[in-house]
């Protein structure tokens, strides 16, 4: 049997440092039917240098001005063509055989729309950190203790992403809880433990912690309102505890510590 085409959006914006071990992080799996997408948005340093090396693996790249992140995805999945889709930013990677477990999970599980993997935070110059083990999906943690998702280690079918009308343009650093959210309200969200990604933390990510945090915890806070309406100030708090400890205690039976 075929495998499924899976289709990844690569988008990056002056990410020279990494950016070509995440190709070729891509491009190792040796996956049989694969579509590969970078977009790049017009970046100034050696990144359209290092594209340029592998052009005739990729499907379709493009180095040009774009309106950050977000817009960068929504033109890559424009594009797409796969039965299944998935981003990997410019500095994550795929650990070797991701794509051929993926194929194979939702090969077996028809039913299945969206499915998430584990994944390991490394440092800029790719030392492991920690793994980051995770127990299955609960919207309510999700919303009140940890985005816990882990973005480069999940997969969506094509038809679950154009359902819910895909990215979000106005949101450009939580984008990726938000479609999450919007893929719960309407499927199950699976998860495979297994190790799919490594994500690399270092001080000029998006998500590094003194960067844009308290804009991507304001534009969390909106989701949930979004969600489940105005509450009292005290509501948040009071959840916010019960989800940690929801979650703690769910980590712990299920050997996400060790």
């Amino acid at each position: 049997m075929e495998l499924p085409k899976i289709t990844v959006v690569t988008p990056s914006y002056n990410q020279a440092l990494f950016l070509e071990a995440t190709i070729q992080s891509v491009l190792n799996q040796e996956y049989p039917n694969l579509e590969y997408i970078v977009i790049d948005g017009g970046s100034t340093d050696e990144s359209v240098e290092i594209i340029l090396r592998y052009t005739q693996y990729l499907t379709y790249w493009v180095s040009e001005p774009d309106n950050g992140q977000t817009d960068a995805l929504i033109k890559g999945f424009a594009r797409a063509t796969g039965d299944i889709l998935c981003w990997l930013n410019s500095d994550d990677l795929f650990e070797p055989g991701t794509l051929k477990q993926v194929a194979e999970f939702f090969r077996e599980n028809p039913q299945a729309q969206v499915v998430y993997g584990d994944s390991t935070w490394i440092d800029a110059e790719g030392k492991k950190l920690r793994p980051k083990k995770e127990h299955a999906f609960n919207l309510f943690i999700f919303f009140y203790d940890h985005v816990y998702i882990p973005q480069p280690s999940t997969f969506f079918r094509r038809d679950i992403y154009e359902k819910v009308e895909g990215l979000n343009s106005e949101i450009d650093v939580a984008m990726d809880a938000d479609l999450w959210i919007r893929f719960a309200k309407v499927t199950n969200i699976y998860h495979v433990r297994r190790q799919w990604s490594k994500m690399r933390f270092h001080k000029e990510a998006k998500t590094h912690p003194q960067r844009l945090l308290k804009k991507a915890r304001m534009q969390r806070q909106e989701l949930r309102r979004k969600h489940y309406g105005d509450e009292p100030n005290w509501s948040p708090k009071v959840k916010k505890v019960l989800a940690k400890s929801m979650r703690i205690s769910w980590k712990l039976v299920t050997g996400c510590y060790w």
